[in-house]
């Protein structure tokens, strides 16, 4: 899952189905002790009808509700396109999986600590043309988690620095050399984060330039849901940032030039994400 949304809607959404997991270009091993991003995770599902049964990683996501020592339960924020077509494959809402291991590994999916959650889609997802997807979904999870992302107030990227960097993050298909097609991509499960400069600002959309000349990383074939974070750990001493701005939704075919990313900080986004958490 990651490409794109709307060729019209139509074009985007059958390439929406083909990319698998998420997916970071140029990026590093988020393999340390302790990991820098614990709070992203994988969205596992047996989503291929080419393998049917078998658990996959279909998207990345963000924890962005926790409730330690409660019975109640946490909220994994992801795409919407990553669960919209679900049912048409015969997946029901309480039929997903999310890991926050470092890595998910395919071939043994049982070694992953997999916590069983039910996925609600924005229910305008795509409705209304390419300005605004609605491309948001949550999945509550059945177990407690500690250390969720910090949501951005209203209109905060429009009081970023175009100087300012980010950090992708997500599980997946991997790029690592400049040149050569699909065939360079490698896929294993582990989760990876690179730094971006940015590109342009729009109403709905926060573009980052993912482009390795410049110094910059990005998504591939997968990264869909995954999180856009303030600031670029690799040039940062420190902790990683915990504030997430946007989710990976599109890009370009190479994984070279753009990434295309969902802000959280806008009206429409908070709408939806103020039935599900507390916003700042």
């Amino acid at each position: 899952m990651r490409r794109s949304t709307l060729a019209g809607v139509a074009a985007f959404v059958a390439l929406l189905v083909v990319g698998g997991a998420g997916a970071i270009t140029f990026g590093t091993k988020d393999t340390g002790t302790p990991p820098k991003y614990p709070q992203v995770g994988a969205l596992i599902a047996a989503w291929d009808e080419e393998e049917p049964g078998v658990l996959k990683v279909l998207c990345s996501g963000t924890l962005i509700r926790e409730t330690p020592g409660s019975s109640s339960s946490s909220t994994f924020l992801t795409a919407a396109h990553c669960v919209d077509f679900l049912s048409s494959v015969g997946v029901d809402p309480n039929e997903v999986f999310v890991t926050f291991d470092p890595t998910f590994d395919e071939e043994n999916p049982g070694a992953s600590h997999l916590i069983p959650g039910v996925y609600t889609g924005h229910e305008d997802f795509a409705c209304c043309g390419f300005n605004d997807l609605h491309d948001l979904a949550v999945v509550e999870l059945a177990e407690t988690r500690s250390g969720a992302a910090k949501l951005p107030t209203r209109n905060f990227v429009n009081t970023l620095s175009r100087s300012q960097r980010y950090t992708a993050v997500g599980y997946g298909t991997v790029r690592e050399t400049k040149t050569g097609g699909p065939n360079t991509l490698t896929f294993d499960g582990i989760r990876r984060y690179a730094g971006q400069s940015f590109n342009a600002l729009t109403k709905q959309w926060l573009k980052l330039s993912m482009n390795p000349s410049t110094g910059s990383g990005g998504t591939c074939f997968g990264d869909s849901g995954g999180p856009h974070f303030v600031g670029d750990v690799a040039q940062t001493a420190g902790a990683a940032s915990t504030k997430i701005v946007s989710l990976t939704v599109t890009g370009d075919s190479v994984c070279r030039a753009t990434d295309v990313t969902y802000r959280l900080d806008t009206a429409s986004a908070q709408a939806f994400l103020d039935d599900f958490v507390t916003l700042p």
